[in-house]
């Protein structure tokens, strides 16, 4: 862990979390000294009962004495309570708002963080690493410093009593002190170790359950028993570290505070024994120090809720530093009408310096045409269809959208012209309803209804008994590949773009789906300029143009007539798939 993040987790913490909470937390300190202060009543009022109410049997001052005991009780029950509701409540918003905070951060961030990062670690770096901060304006907080006020107080009494015995006692308290800071600056980088095993352990375990199937068809289950027990092996591990670091904080509390009693009674019986000091001085000085040192040893387990906080803190001030793909400073160029003219101009594109994925790759796709990509795995079409989404940025070169750089949009102005369908497309947890409205949440029953008559989604639905209210389940799970694709189809119809990036989707399908697909598909590329990757050649005769890609360069171009006349390489693939 790094200073510069450590700087920053205190930054964060007291810029946007303690100081806008300032009135809050000043209540929660008002309320929690009043709490301490009403707390010292019942040891002060021990020396009073013993000294001068049993001693002289002096009735009327025990009904005051315990009047003033219960007021005492009374007022620190309810601050307790107000305490409680007032700080556990707005700790709680606060970890709502981090989280909303983070999700918000991280869906912002470019695609190229997602490919590098596993879903279910994301997950836990959202829900897990932002719990910890509860105690920032939460009662850990104000425990802490109430409990450092409660302890000044209590010493000052001690003081007053008996300056001796307090000097004796303070040795081992200020070697208590070294020990717990000591411990603390320890168990900061475990904490943080933790997060980072959850997130891997969760993220594991996510996909495990995301791909079941493939566990169980291929006999897997006792090999990823054997991962997820490495994972919790390695968290067991770590939380083991820090329950001994936290032992041992125990065990010097236990043994030094007890050689600090053991010291108060032969020094207190002596001055008792020698009418220096009376049996109730001695009681209250006894108990005043259990208001002492018990703030002490409850700062060592609210300091370990500290600690742990600000090692979430420090994750999630890391993932909050990552650049968002919107925070480019250039792009500002807006985009109220779209006619859809895409155009690439020499464009170069590589994932790892040195090794060029694109090479000056150039063509013009007019409003409203259909541009197909063909060509063997890895030659870059699924590259050039990300960089047209704006998923990816070009190396060199421009791509132009009705004449302007792309890399001078604003990413929302040109996304909400923009509809995807991928090959295998996401559905998310729900009903197919729910899944079509998903670019247009509140689009009229009339619209809905045309995109799921044009995207043939009606054809399978009239056989439900909900129709277009069934749950289809994870990622779709209750639905044919074809009923997926078709319902993914309707949500392009819907979103009503002007850019359409199509991964074509009839290559795994059966003929009965592959039919409807490519009627949804001529539905839904009408009057749309559109990106085709092409899987098969016989599905984009009717294409404006294709380009043949290879090895990252443009190998042909044209039309189906003159690249089958051409006798080159896209007629080779033609004619193999033919044979095929």
């Amino acid at each position: 862990m790094s200073k510069k993040f450590t700087a920053s987790s205190l930054k964060l913490a007291f810029s946007e979390i303690i100081w806008p909470r300032r009135r809050l937390i000043l209540y929660g300190l008002l309320l929690i000294g009043i709490n301490r202060a009403s707390g010292l009543v019942l040891p002060g009022s021990t020396k009073y009962l013993l000294d001068d109410v049993i001693a002289n049997s002096n009735f009327d001052l025990l009904w005051i004495l315990l009047a003033v005991v219960t007021g005492a009780l009374l007022i620190q029950s309810a601050t307790s309570y107000f305490l409680t509701q007032l700080l556990s409540v707005e700790a709680q918003k606060l970890i709502s708002e981090m989280r909303i905070r983070v999700h918000n951060h991280i869906l912002r961030l470019p695609v190229g963080f997602f490919d590098e990062n596993k879903s279910g670690a994301l997950v836990s770096r959202i829900m897990t690493d932002v719990e910890g901060i509860r105690n920032l304006v939460g009662t850990g907080l104000v425990i802490l410093t109430g409990g450092i006020l409660t302890s000044l107080a209590a010493l000052a009494l001690l003081i007053h009593i008996n300056a001796l015995m307090t000097v004796y006692i303070l040795v081992p308290v200020l070697i208590f002190g070294l020990v717990a800071m000591k411990a603390f600056t320890t168990i900061r980088p475990i904490f943080r170790q933790r997060g980072e095993i959850n997130a891997e352990v969760t993220g594991r375990l996510t996909e495990t359950l995301n791909g079941i199937r493939v566990i169980k068809g291929f006999n897997a289950e006792q090999s990823e028993v054997a991962v997820f027990e490495k994972g919790a092996g390695r968290l067991f591990e770590n939380v083991r570290k820090t329950l001994t670091a936290t032992s041992l904080t125990t065990m010097a509390a236990t043994l030094l505070l007890g050689l600090a009693s053991v010291g108060i009674m032969g020094i207190g019986g002596y001055h008792i024994m020698t009418g220096t000091m009376t049996v109730g001085d001695f009681i209250a000085f006894t108990l005043y120090l259990g208001f002492m040192i018990a703030p002490i040893v409850q700062m060592t387990s609210i300091g370990t809720q500290m600690t742990e906080a600000f090692a979430g803190l420090d994750r999630t001030r890391e993932l909050l530093s990552v650049k968002r793909e919107d925070d480019d400073s250039s792009r500002t160029e807006d985009l109220p009408v779209m006619t859809g003219h895409l155009e690439f101009k020499t464009v170069s594109f590589e994932y790892a310096p040195g090794q060029p994925v694109l090479n000056s790759v150039s063509f013009d796709a007019p409003p409203g045409s259909v541009t197909a990509l063909v060509g063997t795995s890895g030659s870059g079409k699924t590259t050039i269809a990300g960089l047209a989404a704006s998923f990816l940025q070009p190396g060199s070169g421009e791509i132009l959208m009705d004449g302007i750089n792309l890399q001078k949009l604003r990413l929302d102005a040109y996304r909400k012209h923009l509809g995807v369908v991928l090959q295998d497309d996401f559905l998310f947890e729900g009903t197919i309803r729910e899944n079509i409205l998903f670019p247009r949440p509140d689009a009229t029953e009339e619209n809905l209804l045309h995109a799921v008559e044009a995207a043939y989604v009606s054809e399978f639905t009239s056989r439900f008994e909900k129709g277009l209210d069934t749950v289809i389940g994870e990622r779709g799970v209750k639905l044919s590949g074809g009923q997926r694709q078709r319902v993914a189809i309707a949500r392009a119809i819907l979103a009503d773009p002007k850019l359409l990036i199509l991964d074509e989707a009839t290559s795994s399908l059966d003929n009965s789906s592959e039919a409807f697909i490519q009627k949804s598909l001529q539905e839904l590329m009408r009057g749309r300029t559109t990106l085709v990757i092409a899987h098969r050649l016989s599905t984009i005769r009717s294409a404006s143009q294709i380009l043949v890609i290879e090895k990252g360069e443009i190998a042909e171009r044209g039309t189906h007539e003159d690249l089958i006349k051409a006798g080159g390489r896209y007629f080779d693939l033609y004619t193999y798939q033919a044979r095929i």
